[in-house]
């Protein structure tokens, strides 16, 4: 086992907390402003969509800083996981000494901020960790990174309902306390990431922005940001669709609990099978499973725990291929090219960020405009656009996904490592 192995167990752990304020943090907004914070959908697709243009500036900006300062990552770390502490505390925990609207906006901007530096940083350090270009190296790092974002995907996405489940008084501030506890034990244990693989510590890297423009590194990009753009959507509206579409409020946490379980099992073997056959032969298929899975669950009748049971597992799979393949493509495009990693990554959170922002911004205005409310008596053609929302028009977004990835050239790829072995 090699130095940079041994930390792949950190690599996960850090990676856990990092997913907190992720996708469930939009699985959990939507629900928490209007029960909480009495904030209708459409005023919080306007607060997202805001804070997204703050990104726009903001991303970019905070990967030249990464860059810039790359022996001082540790520190840039330490500041990263205080002010998402901190943003979780304002989020969820503390009273709003103001009113909602704006107190609401400045702790997600908090949490957005760090979120963005945490992301960069944590990415950026994979190329180190993976020493080099082989993207096999990649796969690996990259199946602990997303095996760990997943499980922190899983128990943040599914503790604030198991806590409503038990008839917890104040759900949601104990749900912020948790979250800033496991912050600190990683900011307690994981500090050995933040140097060099064989222990030194990392040197500047010479800022190159015009290459940051070459043809696969913004190809994967465009890939990433298109294919990002279901999950985004089924993510935000997981909550409505279970618990007003098909009925079923009370399995909301299982069915949360199972789609995350079966992507965190199912990304190691994404990753060995992508080293085995090629990344565009295994996402391909993994992408059209995705398809199948919407597809189902756009024709499920209220009631339907078995038929939602199979979309949680099929699609929480195909999520999996996703996560563990694209970003270790794009990692070693950024190694091969000798890209600046910070401002690489910089621009693929910003990607991953709009695309959870158009979601939200689009989709909540759209659905209230059809006459959906949330935990209302909604009629059926409100139901039918929060069907349509949530299952067909994600399946659109991946069938576009999937022509990109065939229309990729095969270089782009870099066939030398990431091509099957067995050819």
């Amino acid at each position: 086992m090699t130095p940079a192995t041994r930390l792949y167990p950190k690599v996960a752990l850090f990676a856990a907390v990092l997913a907190s304020a992720g996708i469930p943090l939009y699985i959990h907004l939507p629900s928490f402003a209007a029960s909480e914070l009495g904030i209708d959908l459409a005023t919080l697709g306007g607060v997202l969509i805001t804070i997204r243009l703050i990104d726009l500036i903001q991303d970019p900006v905070l990967g030249w800083l990464v860059d810039r300062y790359a022996p001082q990552r540790l520190r840039l770390s330490q500041i990263g996981l205080a002010g998402l502490a901190l943003g979780f505390l304002m989020l969820f925990v503390l009273p709003a000494p103001i009113a909602p609207l704006p107190w609401l906006m400045a702790a997600l901007i908090v949490v957005f901020t760090s979120y963005s530096l945490l992301h960069i940083l944590f990415y950026g350090q994979g190329v180190t960790l993976a020493g080099g270009s082989q993207p096999h190296a990649h796969l690996k790092l990259a199946g602990w990174r997303e095996a760990g974002l997943l499980g922190g995907v899983l128990i943040a996405a599914s503790a604030p309902q198991i806590l409503i489940t038990l008839g917890r008084d104040a759900p949601y501030r104990e749900f912020g306390l948790l979250l800033v506890t496991l912050i600190a034990l990683a900011a307690l244990s994981t500090r050995a990431l933040w140097v060099g693989p064989a222990g030194h510590p990392v040197t500047r890297r010479k800022l190159n922005l015009r290459q940051l423009w070459a043809p696969a590194p913004m190809w994967l990009l465009l890939i990433g940001l298109i294919n990002a753009l279901p999950v985004a959507l089924s993510s935000t509206l997981f909550i409505f669709f279970v618990e007003d579409r098909l009925q079923l409020p009370n399995l909301t946490g299982p069915f949360l609990l199972l789609f995350f379980l079966s992507a965190g099992l199912a990304a190691p073997f994404w990753a060995m099978a992508a080293k085995r056959w090629g990344a565009r032969q295994v996402l391909v298929p993994a992408m059209t499973l995705a398809i199948f899975s919407f597809g189902w669950a756009a024709v499920l009748e209220p009631g339907s725990t078995w038929g939602f049971t199979i979309v949680c597992l099929a699609s929480g799979a195909a999520l999996a291929a996703d996560m563990v393949i694209l970003p270790a493509l794009f990692a070693a495009s950024l190694a091969r090219f000798e890209l600046p990693e910070g401002i690489g990554f910089g621009l693929w959170s910003f990607a991953a960020k709009v695309a959870l922002a158009v979601a939200a911004a689009v989709a909540l205005p759209a659905l209230q405009a059809a006459g959906y409310s949330p935990a209302a008596q909604n009629g059926v053609e409100a139901l039918n656009a929060l069907g349509l929302a949530y299952a067909v028009v994600p399946s659109l977004l991946k069938l576009i996904a999937i022509f990109l990835l065939l229309a990729t050239p095969r270089q782009m790829l870099y066939p030398e490592s990431l091509q099957s072995t067995r050819t």
